[in-house]
């Protein structure tokens, strides 16, 4: 059995943080724009705005989950082929990922163009509500490919060795769209429509500014029309292998939908938009916790590409302390001074912020074990094994249905609010175990490698 030195310990952990602190700064970022679209909407247009976008969000997550589904499973196997010197299936890869771009951003527009209206009537969506949501998506029923490629072609700039470029890609789309609704809810009073407004053009930037690297000289993996090609078996191997990706999303968006039509039913708008404001508030961490999964994913994608087994178990169980620690850190944080934080998105409404802040202490409570399933799921995707990840996404939501059914109908609202933790209790004491066993079989014939030449480092 490989062990690593000191000097080797120092290595894996420096090549993590090279990936995860651009991964996590960009998803930050990306948290705190959309953290901001809720203080502007919570401040200018109030608790109906806020109840109107989280009833908009579960048909929304078909377009980022999309992207990140083409984005994390393009962006895998260009690492894992960069790990066994295979250039030109690398950039095949590539290539075959923008068609698939093309793709589903004709079915996502289909879908919310035809769906939107019944959909968000079945959340419990009506009078004013209704109107802004629908406004809202109107915007992005006709801008689905902005929004599926900015979740995406970062990714593939990141993979493709550039991390510090995919972030500046990211953050300067964030800090645009911050300008924008200032610009457009604030000063034009454009309401709903003015914030999609300002998301579609800073994705838009985003988007333009991935194609400019990508045939520039700067890139590796470069693009030119001669070698534009699609290569059907690399495109069902990245949809495969970043499946578990969509279901992520997809499960975000079903439950969210859920959570909405059954917080209507038990109680009304304000719960609603309560709900948003718990979403802002997690988002942070959230968005901290996919950060560090997804920079951990180039790494051990590379060595497993490479055959470097000790590599591939320190950068998991790093990433995973990290996830965990700062999971219980902000759980702790969010009990001490929910109040501070509740203000940031509302005026003064007691009313609202009774109900947020009992939402806050239910919902919350085992926000970390969130942290810890997307590190896992991620873990599978980066050593090529989709089955397990999108085992463990699926399992996910299939696991809180019958707590979304039972526990509202014993505990009313508080029940609702339930749900999510005490589901995640459940799946964590399920998968840690299956967890355990696989990283004990990467010593033995339980994965196999793809190596090539071990020798190659990343780089």
């Amino acid at each position: 059995m490989h062990t690593l030195n000191n000097t080797s310990l120092h290595s894996v952990k420096r090549t993590f943080w090279r990936y995860a602190i651009p991964s996590v700064v960009a998803m930050m970022v990306n948290g705190l724009y959309q953290i901001v679209d809720g203080m502007f909407v919570g401040h200018y247009i109030g608790y109906q705005g806020l109840a109107a976008i989280n009833v908009s969000f579960p048909l929304l997550g078909l377009l980022m989950g999309l992207g990140l589904m083409i984005g994390l499973g393009a962006g895998s196997l260009l690492s894992i082929f960069r790990g066994e010197g295979k250039s030109e299936q690398a950039q095949k890869t590539l290539s075959s990922a923008f068609y698939l771009l093309l793709l589903f951003s004709l079915f996502a527009s289909a879908f919310l163009l035809f769906l939107a209206q019944p959909l968000l009537i079945a959340q419990g969506a009506s009078g004013d509500v209704f109107v802004l949501a629908e406004q809202y998506i109107h915007w992005f029923s006709y801008g689905a490919i902005l929004t599926i490629a900015a979740s995406a072609l970062p990714m593939l700039v990141r993979n493709d060795s550039s991390p510090n470029v995919a972030t500046l890609l990211m953050v300067f789309g964030a800090l645009l769209n911050i300008i924008l609704d200032y610009i457009f809810i604030a000063h034009f009073d454009w309401g709903l429509q003015g914030a999609a407004i300002a998301t579609l053009i800073s994705q838009a930037m985003v988007m333009m500014g991935s194609l400019v690297y990508f045939f520039s000289a700067q890139a590796q993996i470069k693009l030119n029309l001669s070698n534009f090609k699609f290569d059907i078996n690399l495109a069902k191997q990245s949809i495969t292998l970043g499946t578990s990706s969509l279901i992520i999303f997809l499960y975000f968006s079903f439950i969210m939908a859920v959570h909405n039509h059954l917080l209507m039913q038990y109680g009304n708008e304000l719960h609603v938009a309560a709900f948003a404001i718990i979403g802002y508030i997690a988002a942070l961490y959230y968005f901290f916790a996919e950060g560090l999964a997804s920079g951990m994913q180039p790494p051990i994608s590379y060595y497993f590409g490479a055959k470097q087994i000790p590599q591939i178990k320190l950068t998991l169980s790093f990433t995973l302390k990290i996830t965990l620690y700062s999971g219980f850190a902000t759980a702790i944080g969010i009990f001490l001074w929910p109040e501070q934080v509740i203000q940031l998105f509302i005026q003064e409404d007691l009313a609202l912020q009774a109900i947020t802040e009992n939402g806050l202490r239910l919902h919350l409570f085992a926000l970390a074990l969130d942290g810890f399933l997307f590190v896992v799921a991620m873990f599978y995707v980066a050593i090529n094994n989709s089955t397990k990840a999108i085992m463990i996404s699926a399992s996910n939501m299939l696991v809180q249905l019958p707590f979304l059914y039972f526990l509202p109908n014993w505990l009313g609202i508080n029940g609702v609010w339930l749900s999510v933790p005490l589901s995640n209790v459940l799946l964590t004491v399920i998968i840690a175990p299956i967890l355990y066993r696989d990283i004990k079989g990467l010593n033995g014939k339980t994965i196999e490698p793809l190596v090539h030449n071990p020798q190659l480092q990343l780089n």
